[in-house]
């Protein structure tokens, strides 16, 4: 009798891990479906540009232009060639799976909100050229996520911020004008503007999606008061009894 109450017990934990296993599993996939979609619909559009080879340059963004305000949603999609998607593919993916798995509560709020911003900003910052690329979008999901755990101040989430720093830490030069001086074609301004984008909402929107659990009493000190209390209940009932 006794090993059979084991035997159930156990088969039901490695059923609510099973469970749970087979929960994080769908998770993952779920969290990966929309940056998964985006990438391929980006190959997709520079498949056709190259096919026809079609001057897309004025959906980005022209700084200061009413007519290169439609940039702000449409540059994202428009790169300058393979390896000017490829770059931005990977880290993309990546980081977009993140806010989504990780932030899934403000993902689908968020994402569009670091798109705009970072496009608005690099509107009224930019030099005067055509920006296009979704690089801006990169630098806003990967400022987001660092900031994000560190105002959460939550173990698993900073984990994640020391992972974007791990990977991406590098790429901050690209944030700064010398950026152009080796590469003229680099606008260090979108990549800017994606950084102060992500910084602001993840100060914006800190005290939302996941949080530090808050912090249980200490068991000891339960204990201690408990003992006390009845170091004290114990001799008020024996002098009760010797009165009586």
């Amino acid at each position: 009798m006794f090993f059979s109450i084991i035997f159930i017990n156990l088969r039901l934990e490695f059923g609510k891990k099973l469970i749970k296993m087979k929960f994080e599993k769908k998770q993952i996939i779920y969290a990966l479906f929309f940056p998964a979609i985006f990438i391929i619909l980006l190959w997709l559009l520079l498949l056709v540009k190259e096919l026809w080879a079609a001057d897309w340059f004025r959906l980005g963004i022209y700084p200061g232009k009413m007519y290169g305000l439609i940039g702000v949603i449409t540059s994202p999609f428009m790169h300058a060639g393979v390896k000017h998607l490829f770059s931005n593919s990977v880290p993309l993916l990546v980081l977009s799976w993140c806010l989504f798995f990780f932030y899934k509560d403000l993902g689908y709020g968020v994402f569009p909100l670091l798109w705009v911003l970072s496009g608005i900003f690099t509107w009224i910052t930019g030099r005067d050229s055509w920006h296009i690329g979704a690089s801006g979008l990169v630098y806003s999901l990967s400022f987001f996520l660092f900031f994000s755990g560190i105002f959460r101040k939550y173990i698993p989430l900073m984990a994640i911020s020391l992972m974007v720093v791990f990977l991406y830490g590098s790429t901050v030069w690209n944030m700064f004008p010398v950026a152009e001086i080796v590469d003229p074609t680099v606008s260090w301004e979108g990549h800017l503007s994606g950084a102060i984008s992500g910084f602001l909402c993840s100060f914006l929107f800190r005290n939302y999606g996941p949080q530090k659990p808050e912090e249980e009493e200490d068991d000891e000190g339960e204990i201690e008061e408990e003992g006390e209390t009845g170091e004290m209940d114990i001799p008020t009932k024996a002098l009760s009894s010797q009165s009586g």
